[in-house]
């Protein structure tokens, strides 16, 4: 009751929790720049943590994930070799025989193509291992390379 009182009559007291009040919400209306990169450290440390212990919490699926990572990197890395020995083969092929330099030629195109289009994949996949702590950045470039390209 007394409280209301000063309030109304306008204490001192009254006067000095007002000006407090008016301060604390002018002070919360300014984002400095010291308070921005306070706020972007601890998100950067938090995203590191939860990286951290996502590998920890998953750590038994590695077997797996390294599996995958094979199968895919060495299927690329397949078609990549195949195409460049058939356009190597195609600079000596005698075009008497019934496997010409033409045909192989094109047997390399094709394979090469199917090499390209696995580069985002196996960029992925490579990043994922070499450097987790950016994965976001990555996967982002990566999913808006497979997106432009029509790839889902």
């Amino acid at each position: 009751m007394l409280d209301l009182l000063s309030r109304v009559f306008g204490s001192e007291r009254a006067l000095q929790k007002t000006v407090d009040n008016v301060a604390r919400g002018l002070d919360a209306l300014v984002y400095t720049d010291e308070e921005r990169a306070a706020a972007a450290a601890k998100d950067r440390s938090e995203a590191r943590a939860m990286v951290v212990q996502w590998m920890a919490a998953t750590q038994g699926q590695n077997l797996a994930r390294r599996l995958i990572a094979l199968a895919v990197t060495a299927t690329w890395l397949g078609t990549y070799l195949i195409g460049f020995a058939l356009s190597a083969a195609a600079v000596f092929a005698d075009d008497s025989g019934t496997i010409t330099a033409a045909k192989l030629q094109a047997a390399s195109e094709i394979a090469s193509r199917a090499s390209s289009e696995m580069n985002s994949a196996v960029m992925l996949i490579l990043a994922f291992y070499f450097a987790a702590p950016h994965m976001g950045t990555l996967a982002k470039a990566v999913t808006n390379r497979f997106a432009s390209k029509g790839v889902k």
